[in-house]
């Protein structure tokens, strides 16, 4: 058995899509135009290459883009000041400050921050609490992109066992928290799990987000179950060339999985277009108008 190959890339194109229509709509009927602003402090070049994804992907929405570059010597008091100015801005409707940022600066009083009802990233303790209580929130994007996904092979995930390999704030425990909320038997692993292959090979549903190139191999996969890569992991190769690898190794697990994310194509372009997707519903929240269901 050959998984099916869950297409990120089409069905973030489809999301995308969607969200344009509703922001022709916005614009036609309220004159309203969502606007992000996208923070980058430094230069790394990693950093670099989502950000200006980022503001494509914004541009291509119909959506207003507010690019701020800020030099790596910045300091922390310049990037709160910023921040306070793009809270107060009524034109900004959604606030994303690319991570990681230089040493000097603390990213969680960065976020903290942020205007809650602004924090597209869904990273403010404010978000957190709210998603761990099951209330309305701005959701983390590349966790809401993952269930999405896993909900192109599921009409219901609800008595599902599901294993979540990692346990980090942007995408573990948010993921975990989503997949409760689907009714899902929910299991977090971690670097100090016991025998972890035994208890990846019990899960429906395996979403591997460790940062760990190629660690789940094939033979730790239940025979048919969803596998939802979230690593993006850069390695050499045997040849000598560089390339881009998930946390599971694919060659494998494809041969036993009933459905899977490629790395690159799964979870990344969906992380984009749910960030779009956080915004509209941003702009919505701030306007008072009920959001589009999408």
């Amino acid at each position: 058995m050959r998984a099916h190959i869950i297409d990120g890339k089409a069905l973030a194109a489809d999301l995308r899509a969607s969200i344009a229509e509703a922001v022709r709509a916005l614009r036609r009927e309220h004159a309203v135009v969502p606007g992000i602003a996208v923070v980058l402090v430094g230069d790394d070049p990693a950093s670099s290459v989502y950000v200006r994804a980022k503001s494509k992907a914004v541009g291509e929405a119909g959506m207003k883009a507010v690019d701020r570059r800020l030099p790596a010597s910045t300091s922390e008091a310049e990037l709160l000041a910023l921040i306070a100015s793009l809270n107060a801005d009524p034109s900004v409707n959604g606030i994303l400050v690319q991570l990681p940022l230089p040493r000097q600066i603390d990213a969680q009083k960065v976020i903290a921050a942020i205007d809650p009802e602004k924090d597209v990233d869904g990273f403010h303790p404010i978000n957190v609490g709210r998603l761990a209580s099951g209330l309305p929130s701005l959701i983390p994007c590349t966790p809401m992109g993952c269930v999405r996904l896993a909900r192109t092979v599921h009409a219901s995930i609800a008595g599902m066992d599901a294993v979540v390999i990692g346990r980090s704030n942007i995408v573990g425990k948010p993921v975990a928290q989503l997949l409760l909320a689907e009714n899902a038997t929910v299991t977090i692993a971690h670097s100090k799990t016991r025998d972890l292959p035994a208890l990846c090979r019990r899960a429906d549903i395996l979403v591997a987000a460790i940062g760990r190139p190629e660690m789940v191999r094939g033979e730790w996969i239940k025979p048919g179950a969803t596998v939802i890569d979230v690593g993006i992991n850069r390695i050499i190769d045997a040849s000598g060339k560089p390339r881009i690898v998930g946390d599971v190794a694919y060659a494998e697990a494809v041969q036993c999985a009933g459905a899977i994310t490629p790395v690159p194509g799964g979870v990344g372009p969906m992380t984009i277009a749910c960030l779009l997707l956080n915004t509209l519903r941003a702009t919505c929240a701030q306007k008072g108008l009920t959001a589009p269901t999408i």
